[in-house]
């Protein structure tokens, strides 16, 4: 059963915490990203698990393996449950990512790569240097790199999950933003999907942050996802 993870995309610890007791029961997950980590670091985390929630800390690690080993290893420190690196890291530091995971045995955190931004469509590829490849192409070179060296799942675009899916060993993760219930904007994400069509497609984690943290009622909107993804 796919799991919804609402991404906690607040400035401060109170709103953090505020959005969490707010949506209460229907949701177990959380993602913690860069601008609320940045902003109040460890704390948010240990006061989201205290209140028996899961944390999806989404910090993108791509730096030397050393150090992104290091990063992992204060991570489970934490508690945290999922985390994310780049996978144009590098082979050595996935591995490392992996193996600084593993110290933690059954209640590890399991290590997402990154593949391609759900902000970047073809044209953004071309700027930075990537040719003669598409979005999705470039996701299944990546996602079959970092998963060949250590990396629990990945992160991808829905638009991506369904042949990731059937290409990729049994029990590889899916995470996908760039989730949107039908009938709701887009916002700034380029490859989009239904929570229902993301999971058909086999994501095993849906990240949704604006449709439920900005509609008037957040506990009826993410029941509404959940009824979409047939939790």
């Amino acid at each position: 059963m796919a799991e919804l993870i609402v991404a906690l995309d607040v400035q401060t610890r109170e709103e953090a915490v505020a959005q969490v007791k707010r949506i209460g029961d229907p949701v177990g997950f959380y993602k913690i990203g860069l601008e609320l980590f940045t902003a109040e670091g460890p704390d948010v985390v240990k006061a989201v698990k205290d209140l028996g929630k899961k944390v999806f800390l989404d910090l993108k690690f791509h730096d030397i393996p050393r150090t992104v080993e290091r990063a992992v290893r204060s991570g489970g420190k934490l508690g945290v449950d999922l985390m994310t690196i780049h996978s144009v890291g590098g082979r050595a530091m996935i591995r490392a990512a992996a193996d600084a995971a593993a110290e933690f045995g059954e209640v590890r955190p399991r290590i997402l790569a990154v593949t391609v931004l759900t902000s970047l469509d073809k044209t953004d590829l071309v700027d930075v240097g990537i040719v003669g490849r598409t979005p999705a192409e470039q996701v299944a070179a990546m996602a079959c790199f970092a998963t060949e060296n250590g990396a629990d799942g990945i992160v991808s675009s829905p638009m991506e999950v369904g042949a990731l899916s059937r290409a990729l060993k049994s029990g590889t993760l899916f995470v996908t933003p760039g989730v949107r219930p039908a009938g709701s904007a887009v916002g700034d994400q380029k490859r989009v999907a239904t929570p229902a069509d993301a999971v058909r497609d086999g994501a095993t984690h849906l990240v949704v942050g604006r449709p439920i943290l900005d509609a008037p009622d957040p506990t009826a909107a993410a029941r509404t996802i959940l009824a979409e993804m047939g939790a």
